[in-house]
């Protein structure tokens, strides 16, 4: 499986991205791996607070590119469904009523900037590297902008979503996308310091909170918005400009966007 769960006896869920072998890049099956686990931890009794991880060297590289390729050439509708899925992961993520805290360590790149600018808490590893890579392969980070809008400002996402650029895990913290960063090999400590705080406080106070938050977030969008959205990335992805990034990536050449 792709998505792993645990709940603990605190009422703490772990949920680790598990395709090491791929960086844990995200395809359609990590997406319904999410998305399952987002049901079945919802579903149950007592939960407090979800951790969420990436089994070995890296996080999340964000959209396994031959995964994007082949949906990229499917009918208009399967494209659509592939957006809709990973913007829901995302969203719901944004929206569970209970604290999420996330623990990168190594690459977190394009989908995985979303992930983790959904979650609460950030604490990022002095080895992670950030970028918000879409427009490199041609495609929008359009189904993650609020929530990055919401984690970086509008001003440096200006900056980030449109150069593609990478980032240590030090300009992670200072515009906002991780709250701390501390040694590799503290970070599973620094986690469980944050799990700490938080089981210490009343949970419908954290979520009533939590959804105030939101109303004033960009990340709080109503159907409408989250449907221009999906069409809106989706689209993107069917673009012969698309289709120019997606082959310099299998390629391994320059991208010629003249063409």
């Amino acid at each position: 499986m792709p998505v792993v769960t645990d709940l603990d006896q605190r009422g703490v869920a772990s949920v680790t991205l598990d395709r090491p072998e791929a960086g844990n890049a995200y395809n359609g099956a990590m997406i319904h791996g999410l998305l399952t686990a987002l049901d079945d931890l919802s579903a149950r009794p007592g939960l407090r607070v979800v951790v969420l991880k990436g089994n070995g060297r890296h996080f999340q590289a964000g959209a396994d590119l031959k995964w994007i390729k082949e949906v990229s050439v499917a009918s208009p509708e399967e494209n659509e469904r592939a957006s809709r899925a990973t913007a829901e992961a995302i969203d719901r993520f944004n929206r569970l009523p209970v604290p999420t805290v996330a623990l990168v360590q190594g690459g977190c790149f394009g989908g995985g900037t979303g992930m983790v600018a959904a979650c609460d808490v950030v604490i990022a590893a002095d080895n992670a590297v950030f970028s918000i890579s879409e427009v490199r392969w041609g495609l929008t980070a359009a189904i993650i902008i609020p929530q990055l809008g919401d984690a970086i400002s509008a001003r440096q996402l200006r900056r980030y979503a449109l150069t593609g650029e990478r980032f240590d895990a030090a300009e992670a913290r200072r515009i906002g996308l991780a709250h701390e960063v501390v040694p590799l090999d503290g970070l599973a400590a620094a986690g469980e310091a944050i799990v700490g705080r938080l089981l210490e406080n009343g949970p419908q106070a954290i979520a009533e909170t939590k959804a105030w938050i939101l109303k004033s977030a960009w990340g709080g969008f109503d159907g409408a918005t989250f449907d221009a959205f999906c069409a809106s990335h989706a689209a993107k992805r069917q673009t012969p400009e698309a289709a120019e990034g997606l082959a310099s990536f299998a390629e391994k050449r320059a991208a010629n966007w003249a063409r």
